[in-house]
């Protein structure tokens, strides 16, 4: 929805197959004896003081904060990792949109070349709130490119832009969900499309991902091998440049790392604010991976960009990155 700009299954196979499907979910989206899940560290034989504090901080923030965080970090030189309700379910908002043009990007190279300068087209009666760039009477006469749109989706995150990619290009929530599991992530989804996507209450399933899931994608989408080179140093390009984020992990990181990010926002939905990134040090050593998810307690309550802001930090200092 609304996009904060800132200054710049019961039987016992059933229960079988959930067991197994919870198993997958956590090994597949990075769990280690080292990485903290929930509430625990998972290797409660060999607690590491890093991650001990990472939980006793970002619990002591989540209580005064009356709502739930959902966190993951991966430091991509060493493969450490640190989290807090890493596999839990979270409401994805607008972070899907990174993904989206991963997956855009992705059958531009694989299968349909010339997709990311055709153009695209849509009606005044598509445009739907918080679409600064689909929303002008130029562009909805003219249309945009795919590249246009995923510009437009992850700098802005104009909704229109996402929702005209994922009907023309994708094959709509369905096919976005198929792509999360073509990058081996077995818990994100796509329901719906902006901006009833946000429309999320505690508990519910559609329109999730988990931190870990999430951090995972966006790893293999920057720094791994889901896209070529080309393709992966466009995706960081358009991250790099979105101007929602100032406030969240931007402002969290220790100074002169570079970031990358896609924000997300339901306001009037439990307040809920994220943010997934990459981030690079000034030295210009390996990056970091990060992905936040934040909720409060009350329906109508305000989100707080300090909190993601704060947790970014937490975070990186359990990384040991604190310059």
């Amino acid at each position: 929805m609304r996009h904060i700009h800132a200054p710049k299954g019961r039987t016992r196979i059933g229960i079988s197959v959930l067991a197994i499907s919870t198993l997958f979910a956590g090994t597949a989206c990075g769990t280690s004896p080292k990485t903290v899940t929930g509430e625990r560290v998972a290797n409660s034989n060999s607690p590491v003081t890093a991650t001990a504090d990472v939980q006793k901080e970002l619990r002591k923030l989540e209580t005064s904060y009356q709502g739930r965080i959902g966190a993951y970090a991966i430091d991509t030189g060493t493969g450490k990792t640190v989290g807090y309700r890493a596999h839990e379910r979270m409401p994805s908002n607008s972070t899907f949109k990174a993904i989206l043009c991963g997956a855009v990007l992705h059958k531009a190279r694989t299968a349909d070349p010339g997709l990311m300068s055709r153009t695209f087209h849509w009606t005044k009666e598509d445009v739907v709130d918080s679409s600064p760039v689909t929303g002008t009477d130029e562009n909805i006469k003219n249309g945009l490119t795919a590249a246009q749109l995923c510009e437009a989706t992850i700098t802005t995150s104009d909704n229109t832009a996402a929702n005209v990619l994922l009907k023309q290009v994708v094959g709509g929530p369905a096919g976005m969900t198929r792509y999360y599991r073509s990058l081996g992530d077995p818990a994100g989804r796509l329901d719906r499309y902006e901006t009833e996507l946000n429309h999320w209450n505690p508990g519910e399933k559609h329109d999730t991902i988990m931190p870990a899931c999430m951090a995972r994608d966006l790893e293999k989408l920057t720094v791994g091998t889901a896209l070529v080179a080309e393709d992966r140093q466009q995706l960081t390009t358009w991250l790099k440049a979105t101007d929602t984020g100032d406030e969240r992990i931007r402002a969290g990181v220790p100074q002169g790392w570079i970031v990358g990010d896609k924000t997300g926002t339901a306001d009037g939905w439990y307040a809920a604010a994220d943010d997934i990134a990459i981030a690079w040090p000034p030295s210009g050593g390996a990056p970091v991976i990060i992905a936040i998810f934040t909720h409060r307690d009350a329906k109508d309550a305000a989100f707080d960009n300090r909190v993601l802001a704060k947790t970014t930090t937490i975070l990186m200092r359990g990384l040991g990155k604190t310059a």
